[in-house]
């Protein structure tokens, strides 16, 4: 028996495969499926593929993966999805070569969500898949579902607080606990770095578990300080539940090179939007104008969800060469599956053909410190607001990167104004889509926070 984590990091996402004596289950693979192939064929053969959930926060690749392989796709309870599935009973159990996979229903993150225990040839429970259920530190958001299944958030997190305690917290300590999540991700507010740990110390550390709480405490605990959930959130479920066009229809298209003059034609019939996915310091240097940056090299696909939302625009990249690929795959793993093309050549080409490039204006922290000592910064901090409050600038005001499109109104329209980050990754962001909507007057602060703590600029807590 031997257990696989295939975690992204982009998503904090684990998928996982597990083998015994030459068959093989795999557990919420990602959109992209030629990875559990290939492991598969050192091992055995794909012979189910089991869904905890319909994930709200990238694309499942159930449908493509039991398309190539003829695995059956496995939901737990009352999942209802548009295609053909095996819905399994509770406490049902799956043979795999001399081991188990037994269905624990344990609904309470949505209705049909479904741990999985992974039972040894001597039927010992050896581990379990959570899901949104059960994080490391944290426990699922109960809210995500709440409009689909007619119910509240309250009513969804008492289910989640039966669940928790009839079918997960009576096993045994040593099983191994392998969530869908680590941190980083919007499925949860507290989870760990983490990405496995045994459930006795889950017990221990996690705040949802602990075993004098009431069910009372536990719903007001799990439903305090959720932030709103991103927008693309419920097109995501819907792909989940009634299907999507093979990826590789998607990446053939997405991959499509496009001369300056085509490029420029397809932005403006399907007023599509220009998505620059280069480091920021080339963006920073020059870029298409009214492009919007958001690099491959960090949470990449979370913040196009985030922040583009709605998976139906079109898209067009800028992108380094022989990345164009990756771009258009990790786009698909949130649901953007209509990217027209990429730009030939990139910004060079563009500016070769006579079209105008723009910039961004970006300044070091001691230009920062000498304005605000000569009262002539005004400051927006686009970091979340736990980090903000940890420590900030004095008189900087705090606009999260997450719901920029909430403080539009605050930012001047006159006099030039600074945007900093924790690195310098979020702030290049912000700015690319002010400079969108018109605000040219914005500066961003190279290296963010950490560059300014180190200036010895005056800290706030």
């Amino acid at each position: 028996m031997k257990v696989e984590q295939i975690y992204t990091g982009c998503l904090a996402q684990g998928a996982y495969m597990i083998s015994c004596n030459g068959e093989v289950a795999i557990i919420d693979p990602l959109r992209e499926v030629a990875p559990y192939i290939e492991k598969a064929k050192a091992v055995g053969e794909i012979k189910y593929i089991f869904e905890t959930h319909f994930h709200a926060d990238f694309v499942s690749g159930h449908l493509t993966l039991s398309e190539k392989t003829g695995a059956p796709i496995i939901y737990g309870p009352l999942a209802n999805p548009s295609f053909d599935a095996l819905i399994a009973q509770d406490g049902q159990e799956f043979p795999l070569g001399d081991c188990t996979i037994k269905v624990l229903h344990t609904p309470g993150h949505t209705m049909e969500s479904t741990t999985y225990l992974l039972q040894d040839e001597a039927g010992r429970p050896h581990a379990i898949f959570s899901g949104d259920t059960l994080f490391l530190g944290d426990v699922g958001r109960p809210d995500l579902a709440q409009k689909a299944a007619d119910m509240t958030q309250e009513d969804l997190a008492g289910l989640l607080y039966e669940s928790l305690r009839s079918k997960i917290m009576t096993l045994p300590d040593e099983v191994i606990v392998y969530p869908a999540h680590g941190a980083g991700s919007a499925c949860g507010k507290n989870m760990s770095k983490e990405t496995v740990d045994t459930l006795g110390n889950q017990k221990q550390m996690n705040y949802a578990l602990r075993a004098d709480m009431s069910k009372e405490e536990f719903i007001a605990e799990v439903t305090d300080g959720l932030l709103p959930p991103p927008k693309y959130f419920p097109l995501n479920v819907k792909l989940n539940k009634e299907g999507y066009e093979s990826i590789d229809t998607i990446v053939a298209q997405g991959t499509t090179p496009l001369s300056p003059e085509e490029f420029e034609q397809l932005a403006e019939q399907h007023q599509a939007i220009v998505l620059d996915v280069r480091h920021q310091q080339d963006f920073i240097k020059s870029h298409v104008p009214r492009s919007i940056f958001i690099g491959l090299h960090g949470s990449f696909a979370p913040w196009v969800g985030a922040l583009i939302a709605d998976i139906s625009l079109p898209i067009l990249l800028v992108v380094d060469e022989g990345k164009e690929k990756e771009a258009v795959t990790r786009l698909s793993r949130v649901g953007f599956d209509n990217t027209l093309g990429y730009l030939k050549g990139g910004v060079a080409a563009w500016a070769a053909s006579g079209r105008a490039t723009d910039d961004l204006e970006s300044v070091s922290p001691a230009v920062l410190k000498k304005a605000i000592a000569d009262k002539d910064a005004v400051v927006f901090d686009v970091r979340k607001e736990n980090e903000y409050n940890t420590a900030h600038l004095p008189d900087a005001h705090l606009t999260p990167l997450d719901f920029i499109s909430d403080h539009y109104s605050e930012f001047p329209k006159d006099g030039k104004f600074y945007v900093h980050c924790a690195g310098g990754y979020r702030s290049v962001i912000a700015a690319s889509i002010l400079k969108r909507r018109g605000y040219h007057n914005v500066i961003d602060v190279a290296g963010g926070f950490g560059a300014i703590r180190q200036e010895g600029l005056e800290i706030v807590s």
